[in-house]
């Protein structure tokens, strides 16, 4: 039983097995090809794949792409099943069929060192998110699911490798553990142990810099890593930056109202402001923001009479103001850009913070998926301490939330001691 109250895959015997490997490597796809355009959870997945093979495990891989919430991307993992034969230098064949004769029969014939990539687990309803949130099973429920009756009889081990994919309540994350010997992968106790650090024993001063769109995001965990001293700077910016402004008694005109308002984030403002009382000193704003002028880029400084204009990105003097802070860092964790990166008008504020991690001295993390795209694009991921590959579950993880893998995991029956 490792530390975090759960076997690792290492500490358990997968010689000649039959291993069902849970693994997240649900990947952003081109909008018009719907090819795989980030292979960093491909990438991540290939050491513990490895691992088996070379333990002559017979491997059967059950994992997911897109949801019903995000049915652009719900596709067969045919290409996944390529790139992952690309990356392992072996024959990783693809069935398309999740849990059925076909899928049972290739498990079945596989030999020592094998491998066979199953169908996209969201062909399941058992395994969309609007079942789940509809539905609301518990695990002890989901040993009767499709899923689970169908697969469970065929191997000898459960190993999960998704932590990205730990905040769901979904039989193939949590219900195998009930059945079979269950272990944690790599990735998975490499994901935990470092939120856990940066959770509770962080090297101080500890910085968190928070942007990006989706500022639920940001306020689910802000609270709680400032409230257990996780956290003693909070460096806002992106939307999270404005409506702190905003909170603060500042004024960024009928534009940022008008767009805050459509996305239904007006209500955040009052929750900033709670926070900015309860935190005093600890939440840092931005000074100065950029926007376009004609086609280039443009900054002004916030003051008490702030021109009505659509902001992008942070200013130069918020670069250098946050710059300085994470440079002095001895833990640096990011979630979310610090503005629209994606136009090179208004790149600079995630390119500079991001390079200033670079060549910070401090133990330096990247959380979610859209951090982890701009970090790829400004920098060299392999200069930061730890890349992490979850999005949800790590903002819910930081937020102090039982995630339902974890429960499971720790849970599990019949673990190899």
């Amino acid at each position: 039983m490792g530390s975090l109250g759960f076997t690792q895959m290492s500490d358990m015997d997968v010689r000649n097995k039959r291993v069902l490997l849970r693994v997240d490597i649900n990947s952003p796809l081109d909008v018009e090809t719907h090819k795989i355009i980030n292979e960093n959870r491909l990438d991540k997945t290939v050491p513990t794949i490895q691992y088996l093979v070379e333990n002559k495990a017979m491997v059967g891989i059950i994992a997911h792409q897109g949801d019903t919430l995000d049915y652009q991307n719900l596709i067969s993992m045919e290409e996944h099943a390529k790139k992952l034969s690309e990356k392992l230098k072996m024959d990783v064949e693809y069935i398309d069929d999740v849990c059925g004769p076909a899928a049972t029969a290739k498990i079945d014939s596989l030999k020592g060192g094998e491998v066979v990539l199953l169908g996209n687990l969201r062909y399941l309803s058992e395994e969309i998110s609007t079942f789940e949130n509809s539905v609301k099973l518990k695990a002890e429920d989901m040993l009767d699911t499709y899923l689970v009756r169908s697969l469970a009889p065929h191997f000898d081990l459960y190993i999960n490798d998704a932590f990205s994919a730990a905040h769901r309540n979904a039989p193939s994350m949590v219900a195998f553990q009930q059945l079979l010997p269950s272990a944690a992968g790599p990735l998975f106790f490499n994901e935990v142990s470092t939120l856990e650090k940066i959770m509770n024993n962080p090297s101080h001063p500890s910085t968190f810099v928070l942007g990006g769109a989706k500022i639920s995001d940001a306020f689910g965990m802000m609270e709680s890593v400032l409230s257990n001293k996780s956290a003693d700077h909070i460096l806002t910016c992106g939307v999270t930056g404005e409506v702190f402004r905003i909170a603060s008694g500042m004024s960024l005109g009928s534009l940022i109202d008008g767009f805050l308002q459509s996305k239904g984030l007006m209500g955040f403002v009052k929750q900033a402001k709670e926070l900015l009382l309860k935190f005093p000193g600890k939440i840092e704003m931005p000074v100065d923001l950029a926007y376009d002028k004609d086609g280039s880029r443009a900054e002004v400084v916030l003051d008490d009479c702030v021109p009505d204009l659509m902001f992008m990105d942070i200013g130069s003097k918020t670069i250098e103001k946050y710059s300085k802070i994470i440079g002095e860092s001895g833990t640096i964790f990011v979630n979310g850009p610090a503005g629209v990166y994606e136009n090179p008008i208004f790149e600079n504020g995630t390119k500079s913070l991001w390079k200033a991690m670079e060549m910070a001295d401090g133990f330096t993390c990247i959380g979610g998926g859209d951090s982890v795209t701009a970090a790829t694009k400004f920098t060299d991921l392999k200069k930061m301490n730890y890349v992490c590959t979850a999005g949800g579950a790590m903002v819910r993880f930081l937020s102090g939330v039982e995630l339902p893998l974890i429960k499971a995991m720790r849970g599990a029956k019949r673990q190899i001691n």
